[in-house]
């Protein structure tokens, strides 16, 4: 056989060897994936009977909505350090249990206060899953795999939404005045069981490392861990400071900021602006998974797009663009028809980022510092979690319209398109 040929069969088995591991994680992580989405957003289908009965203003709740960003934030780059160092069946179990636990706990909020401790600890308690996940891909997918594998987890994302909406509404529904409590404390109690469950499971089910996987012959260990060889570098202790202080950590944690302000500013308050329509609360659920079974679709397709190019940073950007003209034309739209067609083409484009997005940033970060810069970038970005909501419950407590708010948020993508140019020539400085 030519040189030509060795290479082909090599390409083919190492192809079949990344697919028998993306079919043995990925389910599972997806369905971790979307049972913590669902817990952080949940909130945005009780809003309107909880703030109701415990009479919050607009402002009280996109605070609310947003300070579970805040301690998500703070803790994300040390719970990375403690999956890089603990593993993660340990660490992911963890988190899934304490989080399971807490977004329960939300069931028996009772003011302003009790409301903003415990968003606060929801997200304290979730922080550094999603970063941990990526950390832990890398050390099992190589980096030319790793944008559709990426677009196959983060389909959890808009998947919470387009199933989570019609649950939630239906709980809300059918677990009215049960046992004395509203249906949205039920809400909270009810899709709390499924990340305890799962942190139970994962304990047992994941693998830490490629070398350790009895579900994988001598081989094909062997064959990985010279695929994801990379990701063998410096300690993670040796590389902290230089994870924190790395200027293109920085700025895609920044570039991050950009789309997470659109993605949770819409998610979070979606819901009301379509009962803002005249929809009522039973069937605005059902109406706000539109926009998200079209985002899941776009980045399933992106993705691969992406990894067929080998291209990542214009892939990013052109998404960028497209939730930017979609967000300002939602703003413009003049019936809810046009609105709701044109919040569908920006929610493309936001979910359409992330795989390529991701991709890069786990490409541009290589041994125990990427624990760190990886966290540290979500970390950065995930305080737009906080600003999104904030932002859209502050200019409608001040008067203004969601329009007003769609197009602020249409900001975000754009800071995310520009900022993607610039790490794109961070990199080429860098020689990467």
């Amino acid at each position: 056989m030519n040189e030509r040929g060795v290479k082909e069969d090599q390409a083919s088995y190492d192809d079949k060897l990344v697919n028998k591991v993306a079919r043995r994680l990925i389910p599972f992580l997806a369905i971790c994936y979307f049972a913590s989405y669902l817990d952080r957003v949940n909130l945005s289908f009780a809003a309107t009977e909880m703030t109701r009965d415990l009479h919050f203003s607009s402002q009280v709740y996109g605070w609310g909505a947003g300070i579970f960003f805040l301690g998500y934030a703070l803790l994300e780059p040390p719970s990375n350090y403690m999956l890089h160092i603990l593993g993660a069946r340990i660490w992911i179990s963890r988190i899934m249990l304490s989080w399971g636990i807490i977004s329960g706990l939300a069931a028996l909020t009772r003011n302003e206060a009790s409301f903003y401790i415990l968003r606060f600890l929801l997200g304290a308690a979730e922080a550094g899953f999603m970063p941990g996940i990526i950390l832990y891909l890398t050390y099992w997918i190589p980096p030319q795999k790793r944008a559709r594998i990426l677009a196959d987890f983060l389909f959890a994302v808009p998947l919470a939404t387009v199933l989570g909406a019609p649950i939630s509404s239906y709980l809300l529904i059918a677990t009215e005045g049960v046992m004395g409590l509203r249906g949205w404390q039920w809400l909270f109690i009810l899709e709390a069981i499924p990340p305890v469950l799962l942190g139970f499971i994962a304990f047992f089910f994941l693998t830490d490392r490629p070398r350790e996987a009895s579900w994988l012959s001598l081989i094909e260990r062997a064959r990985l861990e010279d695929l994801t060889r990379e990701w063998r570098g410096a300690p993670v202790e040796q590389s902290l400071f230089l994870a924190l202080t790395n200027c293109r950590a920085v700025t895609l944690g920044a570039a991050y900021f950009g789309v997470v302000l659109a993605l949770y500013g819409l998610s979070m308050w979606l819901p009301q602006m379509v009962e803002a329509h005249g929809v009522s609360p039973g069937s605005a659920g059902y109406v706000t998974a539109t926009p998200f079974i079209v985002g899941a679709s776009a980045m399933y397709v992106w993705g691969r797009h992406s990894d067929w190019r080998g291209e990542r940073v214009w892939h990013v950007v052109l998404a960028s663009l497209v939730a930017a003209t979609g967000l300002i034309s939602a703003a413009l739209a003049p019936n809810f028809v046009l609105t709701m067609l044109a919040l569908s083409f920006a929610a493309a484009g936001i979910f359409a980022v992330l795989p390529p997005f991701w991709t890069f940033v786990s490409d541009s970060f290589f041994g125990g510092e990427a624990a760190i810069a990886i966290a540290l970038v979500n970390a950065i970005g995930n305080l737009a979690g906080f600003v999104g909501p904030y932002l859209v419950g502050w200019i409608k407590g001040s008067g203004g319209s969601y329009a007003l708010a769609l197009i602020a948020l249409a900001l975000g993508p754009l800071f995310c398109a520009g900022l993607m140019l610039i790490a794109k020539n961070q990199s080429l400085r860098a020689g990467n």
